[in-house]
């Protein structure tokens, strides 16, 4: 439960903040020590808007994960104890309320004497990536802490700029087909019917790209709200069954790693993300098997988790886990084995793995600047020669008519 509280400092200055705890009385106990005079303490309550996201954490965005994770490993690095770069961070964060309440909490499990591992793996507040929590587990064992926020850090923001190229890189055609569809559709919708009355009044045989424009443009006229609504409704239950439905959601998956180009990007781009963490946590001093259930679980593609999760079963049977991928029913990249069977037998796996991570994010940097250069001049032609088409189909009657 989050508990709002009115008190006085140390410094006398008045004091209005939120804790979680399990009751009023570890509230107040937390509170206190902290050194605060408490004035004021109840439950927070939640209104309209929250009561939604009752049952929904906070994700922390990576951008701000890695931001934390670099700062906390500065000052631990400067020579700073966790606790109090804990608290010097927070006051960074004083205007986001989730963020503040968060490194709250953590300052208070702290104060009691738990771990930072602890103290993440206990709060309620905000939802941490499960390879984020083990890598500072293993690290707070191994007295490396502040090398592997500074790796965590490095990860997250790297694939925080991955998501900005696409998103940027993909953004132009996305306009382009939606502003394309649009006119498209008005034209149908709205311009075509206006001009068909003209030839009605002609009584002449209409030639066939004029004919077919002009059925379109009935039974888009005719049927425009409806399709509207059809679209609506299928796009919900499509994001609904990938949502709700693993089996919907695991057949779409594989399509998409099928597609031609589409295919190979997402492959690669997930089996960059496998290499990149499993490295890290390597690193980290995480067990082999455990590392591998770790990195799969970051991975969008069900498919490939799948496949990742046996083979870690199999590695726990003595298997090596380049003969598991390889005999596994679901196919990847045989470069990926082969460089993993390499790192298995040379003993270089994590050095192997970082390697595969940058190689991937590298080729796949390329082939969608070779896709969006080749997409961007056929969403032209596609839009130029739609409605090229559609003007063409309607002055056909009347050139019909002039040279007749």
């Amino acid at each position: 439960m989050i508990f709002k509280y009115i008190g006085i400092d140390e410094a006398g200055k008045k004091v209005k903040q939120k804790i979680e705890a399990l009751s009023l009385e570890e509230a107040k106990q937390r509170v206190k020590s902290t050194g605060i005079i408490l004035q004021e303490i109840q439950e927070d309550e939640i209104s309209l808007f929250d009561s939604f996201k009752l049952f929904s954490k906070y994700k922390i965005p990576s951008k701000e994960l890695a931001s934390l994770s670099r700062e906390l490993s500065m000052y631990i690095r400067s020579g700073i104890t966790i606790v109090s770069a804990i608290k010097i961070v927070k006051t960074h964060y004083e205007t986001n309320k989730k963020m503040n309440l968060f490194l709250t909490t953590i300052s208070t499990h702290l104060d009691e004497g738990k771990d930072l591992y602890t103290a993440l793996n206990t709060q309620e507040i905000v939802e941490l990536p499960s390879f984020f929590i083990e890598s500072i587990k293993v690290s707070e064992n191994g007295g490396i802490l502040d090398e592997v926020l500074l790796e965590l850090s490095r990860f997250l923001k790297e694939q925080d700029n991955i998501n900005k190229e696409i998103k940027g890189a993909f953004a132009y055609p996305s306009f382009m087909v939606i502003i394309s569809l649009v006119m498209i559709s008005f034209m149908l919708a709205y311009v075509v019917p206006e001009i068909t009355g003209i030839f009605d009044s002609l009584n002449q045989e209409l030639p066939l790209p004029t004919v077919i424009v002009i059925a379109m443009g009935d039974f888009f006229s005719a049927n425009f709200i409806t399709m509207l609504i059809v679209v609506v409704i299928f796009v919900f239950i499509f994001l609904l069954l990938m949502k709700k439905s693993f089996s919907f959601a695991y057949f779409i998956h594989k399509q998409l790693l099928r597609l031609p180009l589409f295919g190979v990007i997402a492959e690669k781009s997930e089996l960059a993300r496998f290499s990149y963490i499993a490295s890290l946590l390597i690193r980290s001093g995480v067990p082999f098997v455990q590392t591998i259930n770790l990195s799969a679980n970051i991975l969008n593609n069900l498919v490939l988790k799948e496949l990742f999760e046996g083979a870690s079963k199999k590695v726990v049977e003595g298997e090596l886990l380049s003969n598991a991928l390889n005999n596994s029913k679901i196919k990847i990249d045989n470069a990926f084995i082969q460089s993993i069977a390499l790192g298995e037998e040379t003993s270089q796996l994590q050095n192997v793995l970082t390697n595969t991570s940058e190689l991937y994010f590298e080729e796949n940097r390329d082939k969608i600047s070779i896709l969006l250069t080749l997409l961007e001049p056929a969403l032209m032609l596609f839009v130029g020669g739609t409605i090229g088409f559609i003007v063409a189909a309607m002055l056909l009657p009347i050139f019909s008519m002039s040279i007749s």
